[in-house]
This record gives structure tokens, C-alpha cells and sequence, in this order.
């Protein structure tokens, strides 16, 4: 079984929480794995999109089946508001002396996953340890296997460390809502029109509790251009009042 990458010889919650929590805004630099298919993947191949990282171990039948199978179903809502190949996703086996190609292959195979832009990944101790430690993700060896924070980390375009979600029941919105900041947070530089688009895509792609879904409400577009000519006619009145005045 894989050694734990901690210093404390068993889980501390509190102590794991710390630890991911200390990696916010760190790089999580270049790592080499195997794919299903037993080929060599670079994980810094899937810059320039925000990634989503989740550790999971294949013998596992509780906590880690469930987050897999709710970062399936909210990656669908997350792509159906932000665009198709707007988000990848790596699953990566801790586990490295079990947690195979093979074993990633039927993992994913038993969880019908079969998405693209979706990559299950196994490594070696040393690739295993140097993520867990980049994610700020700790496992320790227990009687039914490991004992693990139930956590989903959010990496944004260039590498870096942005959001960490918790628990195997996350929200769609706890899933959803850093991925949107990051699709949406296009820099000036890129060009203005497509810096004020993707800010009014930011504010006005808001979650619908109803259906459970993210759409476009054009009723806060609208309402921000009213502003906008509501606040231009007062400048207006004002500057001519002004005029008038002197």
C-alpha cells in the first residue's frame, strides 16, 4: 500500500484541512503519469483550462465511488454553461502499488464514465506523493483501506492551486461557481469586447435551484444596461445643469 504523505502517523481532519488549504495559489508543476491505456500523460498538458483533480483509491466502495460520480454529474452542468471543452478533468489513483492502468481502466468502466476531457491516471510512489503534496491532499493506511479528506481541487488555467471543495455530497454551485469565475475571468489584455462579454456571461450565468441548471438570465443583462442608460441620462442632466449654471 501506498505510504502517506504526512509527517503525523495518522489522519487528523483538522491537520488535513490546514494542509489543503495551505496550497491555495500554489502551482502544482509538471507530473508525469500512465492513462488507461498504459501510455505516458503530462499533466501540465492540460494547461490553459481550469482543471479538476480528484484522488480516489480503486478498492474503495464508499466515499470515493460517490465523489466520482458528483463530479460526473456536475461536470454536465458545468459544460452545458460554460461550453463543451471548457473544463478537464483528471482522476488519479493513490493508491500506485493497486491502482493500476487496468485498475483506473475498470474503475472507470464500473462508474460508466466515459467522457471526454476526462483522464484516469496512475502513477508511481514518487508522482503519487508529489501531487498529493502539490494539492495539498493527504491518505493514511487504515483497517478498510485509507483514511482521506473528501476533497476535489479547482486548478485554474495556468497551474495554480484556486479552490478546494469538500465532501463526497458537494453542491452543484460549490462545483460550478469556480469553474465560472475562471472560464469567465478573460484579462483585459485579451481584448476589451471579450473582457466586458465574458464579465456579463460571468454576472448573468446564475444557477436556476428549479431545474438545477445554470442558465443565462438575460433579466440582470437587461437591468445592467438600463443602469448604464439610467446613470448615463443623469451625467448627462447634470453636466448640462452645469453648463447652464456657469
Amino acid at each position: 500500500m501506498a505510504a502517506p504523505l504526512a509527517a503525523q502517523a495518522s489522519y487528523d481532519r483538522e491537520a488535513a484541512l490546514a494542509v489543503s488549504q495551505g496550497v491555495l495559489g500554489d502551482s502544482i508543476g509538471n507530473h508525469s503519469f500512465r492513462n488507461i491505456d498504459g501510455q505516458l500523460f503530462q499533466l501540465e498538458s492540460l494547461r490553459g483550462k481550469p482543471l479538476v483533480v480528484s484522488l480516489i483509491y480503486t478498492s474503495c466502495h464508499h466515499v470515493c465511488p460517490i465523489i466520482t460520480a458528483n463530479i460526473e454529474r456536475n461536470l454536465e452542468i458545468a459544460r452545458e454553461a460554460l461550453g463543451e471543452d471548457a473544463v478537464s478533468v483528471v482522476t488519479i489513483g493513490f493508491d500506485w502499488q493497486v491502482d493500476t492502468p487496468d485498475r483506473m481502466r475498470m474503475y472507470a468502466s464500473a462508474k460508466g464514465i466515459d467522457v471526454p476531457g476526462w483522464h484516469f491516471l496512475s502513477g508511481d510512489e514518487a508522482s503519487v506523493n508529489a501531487i498529493s503534496k502539490a494539492v495539498g491532499f493527504q491518505f493514511f493506511p487504515a483497517p478498510k483501506g485509507f483514511d482521506h479528506l473528501s476533497q476535489t481541487t479547482i486548478v485554474d488555467a495556468s497551474g495554480n492551486v484556486y479552490r478546494q471543495v469538500y465532501g463526497q455530497d458537494f453542491t452543484t454551485q460549490q462545483f460550478v461557481e469556480p469553474l465560472k469565475e475562471l472560464v469567465f475571468d478573460t484579462p483585459r489584455d485579451a481584448g476589451l469586447v471579450d473582457h466586458w462579454v465574458d464579465t456579463f456571461k460571468l454576472f448573468c450565468t446564475v444557477y436556476d435551484p428549479n431545474t438545477g441548471r445554470y442558465a443565462f438570465d438575460y433579466s440582470i443583462f437587461t437591468m445592467i444596461v438600463v443602469g448604464v442608460l439610467c446613470l448615463g441620462a443623469i451625467l448627462t442632466f447634470l453636466i448640462s445643469e452645469w453648463r447652464r449654471a456657469v
